[in-house]
């Protein structure tokens, strides 16, 4: 109840401040796309020297999506 408040509140008091949200969301939604990417690669790869970029590229996007997830929870006052 109070988180729907909350959302009810942040979309009605500052239209800026729920683009950024958006885009936010986006960037995450975008993320989790190139993570899914990247371990369908990784689950196809045979070289040594591949499989290893795609763990590099894999903990990067996550690194990623933890920022972006932990911006969107900051935006929406629930740190």
């Amino acid at each position: 109840m109070a988180q729907s408040i909350k959302r009810t509140a942040l979309r009605r008091g500052d239209p800026a401040r729920e683009e950024a949200r958006q885009e936010l969301l986006r960037s995450l939604a975008h993320t989790r796309t190139l993570i899914n990417q990247a371990y369908g690669g990784f689950n196809t790869a045979s070289d040594n020297d591949l499989i290893e970029s795609y763990v590099f590229e894999i903990n990067s996007l996550q690194a990623r999506y933890n920022y972006l997830l932990r911006r969107v929870k900051e935006l929406e006052g629930a740190t």
